[in-house]
């Protein structure tokens, strides 16, 4: 679990790590938006992401940790963590990230997650797709602290997409991306400014 911020005077500049695993349009976003903390380091478990590329045309470290290196996912973790330790991470960012994290990393390091759909409702990998095969007609974006079950944490913040009758998994993914874009970088900046205080499964937002 996450420890919580009790105090609403912010602090220095916080060090932000990003995971990424694709192109990094949640990264992109962001490096976008002012959020008093600074993105140190960029962390991809495929060596030809995107995200890395996008990190290194604005000379901001940027590493591949690649899964299919190391011989079995605890042994990636522990590298992967080394990595996250060497940029002295203050906060973690999962911005696309599709691999699931040990307990030994969530408890090292307060991490948020962005993901398309309105948590609790279609957890996992593929949740545009799922709310599309449900016939939901409203989905969205969710921003949550990250614990080990998978996409379970204390919610930060949500924001609704309407389900067009015409919607594909392009179309409507493509709309929930513009909320993610926004939403993601809020948080962030929330966090940086020391204004979230969690507590069991509430999140707070402080003045």
């Amino acid at each position: 679990m996450p420890a919580a911020v009790t105090t609403a005077t912010p602090s220095a500049t916080k060090r932000v790590v990003v995971l990424v695993s694709g192109a990094g349009s949640n990264l992109h976003a962001l490096l976008e938006r002012p959020c008093n903390g600074e993105v140190v380091r960029v962390i991809s478990d495929q060596p030809g992401a995107g995200g890395l590329a996008l990190a290194r045309a604005r000379n901001i470290d940027a590493v591949a940790v690649d899964r299919r290196q190391y011989a079995d996912r605890s042994v990636w973790d522990a590298a992967l963590r080394e990595v996250v330790a060497e940029a002295a991470a203050e906060l973690v960012v999962l911005a696309g990230f599709m691999r699931i994290l040990s307990g030994a990393f969530i408890s090292r390091w307060p991490t948020l997650n962005v993901h398309p759909s309105l948590l609790p409702a279609f957890p996992g990998a593929h949740a545009v797709a799922d709310a599309l095969r449900h016939g939901v007609k409203i989905t969205g974006a969710t921003v949550h602290f990250v614990v080990e079950q998978v996409d379970a944490g204390p919610i930060v913040a949500q924001e609704s997409v309407a389900v067009r009758a015409n919607d594909t998994t392009k179309t409507l993914h493509a709309r929930i991306k513009t909320v993610e874009h926004r939403l993601l970088p809020e948080c962030v900046a929330l966090f940086c400014a020391d204004r979230l205080a969690v507590d069991g499964r509430q999140v707070r937002i402080l003045p």
